[in-house]
């Protein structure tokens, strides 16, 4: 049977919204380092949506999950740059090389995130920080967080609930 592309936008469209809702209640463990709360789980969730929904709709994922987790204080303003840029570069990655191990590259996307969040904790919080004080605690969540995500979307496809793609 071939899905239609109004199938294919509710179905991703919907799957966004679950992939959400689990990084949402993921950000309640989150580890607060200085300004920021560093969270493995959202690294992790990048990976596997970057994979099952492509970059738009990963990106989508990451600004809602980070605009609900600072709604609920589980978050702070650089829950966007540490976690949008690693969906979308998974997602174009994955795009690319059809390889699951796209979501080992989610990394890359939080180190541009960190080099950003200079700027963003300037404008937002006044403060003049240097990209070390990012890029430390960013990697020590997303290196973890995307071999995680990695392992479960290795253990979804075994199990035959994602199919590979073609």
């Amino acid at each position: 049977m071939r899905q239609d592309k109004t199938t294919l936008n509710l179905k991703n469209i919907v799957l966004t919204a679950i992939l959400s809702a689990v990084s949402i209640i993921l950000g309640y463990f989150s580890i607060p380092v200085g300004v920021m709360k560093i969270l493995p789980f959202q690294h992790m969730m990048n990976g596997i949506t970057g994979i099952i929904v492509g970059p738009v709709y990963a990106a989508i994922a990451a600004t809602i999950t980070g605009i609900a987790r600072n709604i609920l204080g589980t978050g702070t303003i650089f829950a966007f740059p540490g976690g949008i840029p690693g969906a979308i570069v998974v997602g174009l990655a994955y795009k690319i090389i059809k390889r699951d191990e796209a979501a080992l590259l989610e990394p890359i996307g939080t180190f541009i995130g960190a080099l950003i969040s200079p700027l963003i904790a300037g404008i937002a919080l006044g403060k003049t920080m240097d990209a070390m004080t990012f890029i430390i605690p960013f990697m020590a969540s997303s290196i973890p967080g995307s071999t995680i995500g990695y392992v479960i979307i290795k253990l979804l496809r075994k199990r035959g609930i994602l199919k590979t793609s073609t």
